[in-house]
């Protein structure tokens, strides 16, 4: 691995208490790999995934209170997401939520190991993109069946998540792409793009207006989630407000 690369800062969260050691042994092994803590509710993960950057959670589904897929689909940035369950009728189900991988218990070293690096792959792709995107180069390019499309960041308005693809919307235009909202994110310059909501990622350049719990671009309304709009206003329309 490439040492301008971190190491993944990894969370573990099961409710057994062997299914805890055992994946902490096995992400032992790997040397890109760094176990910050382990948890046996989602509950207790909500928390540490908050408090700290994580880059990849080791997530069981079947625990009390909180199932680990109810927890995943209410973060609104989830890290990467690797399931491990005892069930494979939940595999569909994480696709939906974009995981990386689906571990059956027992896990065996091997796919484990076919997973991590799938999700170290993932992880080196959005580390390089956050470092490339600079105002001195406004263009990405997206990907259309077999062509690539050159687009500006700058033009884009916001851009709207749709399960396994995200939807980019221009004033004259929209491309859906094959891509998670967390790698699109990632990709764009933090400064410029804020996550309203789990569903939308917004150019705030092209803000009109912000009333109660929506924003207007471009004469579009879209909804902002109550946990974010504190930071929306304190990041962004505080900094520049000249009226009191």
């Amino acid at each position: 691995m490439s040492s301008n690369i971190p190491k993944m800062k990894c969370l573990i969260i099961d409710d057994e208490p062997l299914a805890r050691f055992h994946l902490k042994e096995l992400a032992g092994q790997i040397d890109f790999l760094s176990v910050e803590g382990t948890c046996a509710t989602a509950l207790e993960a909500d928390a540490k995934v908050k408090e700290s950057k994580i880059d990849l959670l080791f997530l069981d589904i079947n625990m009390p209170y909180l199932t680990g897929l109810e927890f995943l689909e209410q973060l609104e940035n989830p890290p990467l997401c690797i399931l491990t369950t005892a069930y494979s009728e939940y595999a569909l189900e994480g696709f939906r939520l974009q995981v990386v991988d689906y571990l059956l218990k027992p896990i065996a070293f091997n796919r484990f190991y076919q997973a991590v690096n799938k999700a170290q792959q993932q992880f080196i792709i959005s580390e390089k993109l956050k470092k490339n995107t600079s105002l001195d180069d406004p263009f990405l390019y997206v990907r259309q069946s077999d062509s690539f499309i050159k687009v500006s960041w700058v033009d884009i308005l916001y851009i709207e998540s749709m399960q396994n693809y995200t939807k980019l919307h221009f004033k004259d235009k929209s491309l859906v792409i094959h891509q998670t909202m967390k790698a699109i994110e990632e990709s764009l310059p933090s400064d410029h793009f804020f996550r309203i909501h789990k569903s939308y990622l917004i150019n705030i350049t092209h803000i009109d207006m912000i009333s109660g719990g929506r924003l207007f671009i471009n004469k579009i309304e879209l909804p902002i989630s109550r946990t974010r709009k504190e930071e929306l206003l304190n990041q962004v329309v505080y900094k520049k407000l000249i009226s009191k």
